[in-house]
């Protein structure tokens, strides 16, 4: 009689399901597409190690034998240039270019991200996603760094709905890979970050005034990715 019972509750069960075959719960689909990368290498060998290790000690105070670090944070960038190759050739050389005089006091190991989004969507990885980038003061040492094509003259909320569209997919893809993250925010929210735990800055005259990537873009991103709880930086400075 049992037996009966649990067979008939059974049948019923798969019958209603296969009535609804959009149902999510009956699909063999997965619910997201996988995520397309493209590696695509700077030049991150001897010398920018020996450059990044020197600067986690000078302004981080830590004395490291890799680069590695424990991701806790994602930053979203855009790269004042409307172009994709300008953009990766800023970021490809292991010294810092010598436009760049306002952080050359800092260090000359040049500036980088783990991650560049071309104009169309498309994701670049640029180095191991685990190896710091000199990418934003104060919390390189445990953040991931998403730079985005665009932001003409420094200023234009210009990323596009492809950018958009690739930043809230990889911002997914980090969090699921690296659990220890926590936090999400935009390049120019970084100093509201000094009064947390992961701000290791040694040098309070090293800081620089950021609009990227524009708040309407992270305000954007953030309604997207909500379910995920990631964290915005303390309200402050």
């Amino acid at each position: 009689m049992t037996k009966t019972l649990l067979l008939s509750l059974t049948l019923l069960t798969l019958t209603a399901c296969a009535k609804e075959p959009q149902a999510l719960k009956c699909s063999t689909n997965p619910i997201q597409p996988l995520l397309h990368i493209v590696d695509k290498p700077i030049d991150f060998g001897k010398e920018r190690i020996a450059m990044t290790k020197a600067y986690i000690k000078q302004h981080y105070g830590k004395k490291v034998n890799t680069v590695t670090i424990t991701p806790r944070i994602i930053v979203l960038h855009w790269t004042a240039e409307m172009g994709f190759d300008a953009s990766f050739n800023r970021l490809k050389p292991q010294r810092l270019l010598g436009d760049r005089k306002d952080i050359a006091n800092a260090s000359l190991l040049n500036v980088s991200a783990q991650f560049l989004v071309a104009r169309d969507g498309t994701i670049y990885r640029l180095m191991p996603e685990n190896w710091m980038a000199r990418h934003v003061i104060g919390l390189n040492y445990s953040s991931i760094g998403v730079e985005n094509v665009g932001g003409k003259g420094n200023k234009a909320e210009d990323l596009t709905p492809a950018q958009l569209k690739s930043n809230i997919a990889l911002v997914r893809y980090l969090k699921a890979k690296y659990p220890t993250i926590k936090y999400l925010i935009g390049h120019y929210e970084y100093t509201q970050m000094e009064s947390t735990s992961l701000w290791l800055e040694r040098d309070k005259g090293y800081r620089t005034v950021k609009a990227d990537p524009g708040p309407k873009f992270m305000s954007n991103v953030r309604k997207a990715v909500a379910d995920l709880k990631l964290k915005m930086p303390p309200k402050g400075k």
